[in-house]
């Protein structure tokens, strides 16, 4: 709970709030039990939640807090046609006998409501400010956007969460992102946490939960928040947010679950409540520049190993640390890339965009604005992969999927696709992609593939040439 000095309560920061709201009981050295008020439910982490709940006889205690869809496993490809994957039919078929037996909505594949979960939940309007969120996905930071406390847990936790709608977990320390500044033309929200991992590390921010502040921010659309907050958890923090305001309330007023009428005063006043005081105290804090930010990209195997596009890549003999040494070697083995020379003009061989972090309207505009008039590098598949099944029909409706096509792209339905490498939306060994993405490991996007992460307009750019691209040079 809060603290206080002298009978005043100190001032707090929105994490601190949040979490203070939810404590249904703590014990010293234990820990704290906390209270979740949207669980989000997916096909590949839950199956063995629900047949923990069978054996033990156990129900869903709150289904009306509980929301599933169906996203890693479904195939991309038209949805008339069969799933090839036995796998993920099975895992498909499984959520939806889970979601009719234990009473939970489920946005299945033929829903017109069907998307990545982390899309979906915003598009709705289920997430809001000043929520805690969880689901089996490490990305649920994305929801942090709307000020709320979002975090991934494990099976073991969906199946607490299901039955007991709460959920142990040790508090958290505060991370002040502090980003001010002006962007400049081509430079965008995935720019913004691109460069912060780059900075602090894939460890930097282990044990904290960031929050992203500063007029840059506050600058920023509900989508490119979202964008932000998603690969928190690339910088090693449990959550990352953003404190709610207008922006957030705009967005929200009038999507189907969110509150309405008298309702919605009601939540507003509360939502108001939420910013971090004056005078709060942070345990660590970073600052950024945006107005010397450049478009970012990964060169290596994980979201850490990041350089402005015009840099070189990083000499290993350059970096004290052995291990650090090594790994970056390691990473430049697999990816097969020379150190000291920048990225522009390598070969790229698969262009994605899509994924939890860009794959909404902004991020398919931005694209969809660089390849119009233009034709796809004769060398280089392109995959645009919709969030959801409501920005697919909203791009329809205002022509993107003509200028993909024209392009030279392949307009998909929505899901996960090669963020997971699922359904055969995956590269070949040795192949180089520029991906909209959030994970750069070895094989995350197919056993042998190679992947650099970049913002949607950095893709579309290297699409259009077939080598990596400064998109400022398209502009």
């Amino acid at each position: 709970m809060a603290q206080k000095s002298n009978g005043v309560a100190k001032p707090r920061t929105i994490i601190e709030k949040v979490w203070d709201n939810h404590v249904v009981a703590e014990r010293p050295g234990a820990p704290t039990l906390i209270y979740i008020d949207l669980h989000l439910v997916h096909e590949v982490t839950s199956p063995q939640a629900f047949s923990g709940l069978r054996e033990r006889g156990l129900r869903v205690r709150r289904p009306d807090l509980t929301v599933a869809t169906t996203d890693h496993s479904i195939p991309t490809y038209e949805r008339s046609l069969p799933i090839l994957d036995k796998v993920a039919a099975a895992q498909i078929e499984q959520l939806e006998t889970n979601c009719r037996d234990f009473g939970i909505p489920l946005f299945g594949p033929h829903s017109n409501k069907q998307g990545i979960v982390h899309v979906i939940g915003p598009e709705q309007g289920f997430t809001q400010p000043g929520m805690t969120v969880v689901c089996g996905d490490s990305h649920t930071a994305t929801h942090g956007a709307f000020g709320a406390l979002a975090f991934g847990i494990g099976t073991s936790q969906v199946e607490h969460v299901l039955a007991s709608q709460c959920l142990l977990q040790r508090p958290s320390q505060t991370f002040e992102v502090r980003v001010e500044g002006t962007l400049k033309p081509g430079v965008g929200a995935k720019d913004i946490v691109l460069n912060l991992i780059s900075r602090i590390g894939i460890g930097g921010g282990t044990g904290c939960v960031f929050e992203f502040c500063g007029s840059t921010i506050r600058s920023l659309s509900m989508e490119e928040r979202m964008t932000i907050c998603n690969m928190s958890i690339e910088g090693g923090a449990r959550a990352g947010l953003v404190a709610p305001d207008e922006t957030t309330y705009q967005y929200l007023a009038g999507r189907p679950y969110a509150p309405q009428g008298a309702e919605w005063e009601k939540a507003l006043s509360l939502w108001r409540q939420l910013p971090s005081d004056e005078g709060a105290t942070f345990n660590k804090s970073i600052f950024i520049d945006a107005s010397a930010l450049e478009p970012m990209i990964t060169f290596g195997t994980n979201p850490g190993m990041g350089i402005a596009i015009t840099a070189a890549v990083p000499e290993p003999g350059s970096l004290a640390d052995p291990l650090e040494r090594d790994s970056l070697a390691k990473a430049l083995q697999y990816m097969d890339l020379p150190a000291g020379k920048s990225l522009l003009g390598h070969p790229v061989n698969v262009v994605f965009i899509g994924s939890c972090t860009n794959s909404r309207m902004s991020d398919l505009r931005a694209a969809a604005g660089i390849l119009k008039g233009r034709k796809v590098n004769s060398g280089v598949r392109v995959m645009v992969v919709p969030g959801s099944q409501q920005i697919k029909q909203q791009a329809q409706a205002e022509g993107l999927d003509q200028i993909f096509r024209e392009a030279g792209a392949e307009w998909r339905e929505a899901g996960c696709s090669m963020c997971i490498a699922m359904n055969g939306d995956q590269l070949r060994p040795g192949e180089y992609s520029v991906s909209t993405s959030n994970r750069n490991f070895e094989g995350r996007q197919g056993k042998g593939g190679r992947t650099f992460l970049a913002s949607p307009l950095t893709a579309a750019a290297s699409a259009i040439t077939g080598v990596v691209t400064d998109v400022r040079t398209l502009l």
